[in-house]
């Protein structure tokens, strides 16, 4: 029985936007799959954890999916669609074109050492729950309790979260993206 889960995406190298629809496309790709909701583009200011303070604006958004992947298989394949877009996964924490993060699996608590599921900063942080919160406001953290629209107004995080564009991808898309990744 397909799952849904959410899936945080941003670029701050490049062309922004170019890399975030080919994510999204790559996204309906996946096998056992479907895109069922796309927020709009967000600009949002870098988060200095200790990353290079120069470092560019990203684009962020989120993905709704429903998915017969198992969470494992679904992150190789998050992993591998990174990859195909330019992504050096050998640096994790510097400037990227795609970062594609797996923010919720349903109602799935995971913890394992390369797969921590729901993402643990993800209520921490202003650039997941603002598109978040446009594709899935009452959605309820497993853990917490607390919907998304909740921890978005108790977050305390006071970042730069800007309208970019709507991401005008038809939920669901098949549309063609040569990019080297096979589904």
């Amino acid at each position: 029985m397909p799952e849904t889960v959410f899936i945080g995406f941003g670029s701050n190298v490049g062309d922004r936007a170019d890399s975030c629809h080919r994510a999204v496309t790559l996204l309906g790709l996946l096998p056992h799959s479907q895109v069922t909701a796309v927020s709009s583009l967000y600009e949002t200011e870098p988060i200095n954890d200790g990353t290079d303070p120069g470092e560019g604006w990203f684009l962020n958004g989120v993905v709704a999916l429903d998915t017969g992947m198992p969470p494992r298989s679904l992150l190789s394949f998050l992993r591998e669609i990174e990859r195909a877009l330019g992504r050096d996964l050998d640096n994790r924490a510097g400037p990227r074109t795609i970062d594609l993060d797996l923010l919720f699996y349903g109602t799935r608590v995971i913890d394992e050492p390369d797969l921590i599921v729901p993402h643990p900063r993800l209520h921490q942080r202003r650039f997941v729950l603002v598109p978040l919160s446009e594709v899935a406001p009452h959605w309820t953290h497993p853990v917490t309790g607390l919907s998304v629209a909740q921890m978005l107004d108790r977050l305390t995080d006071r970042s730069v979260v800007r309208s970019f564009s709507p991401l005008p991808i038809h939920a669901g898309s098949r549309a063609g993206c040569s990019s080297g990744l096979s589904a």
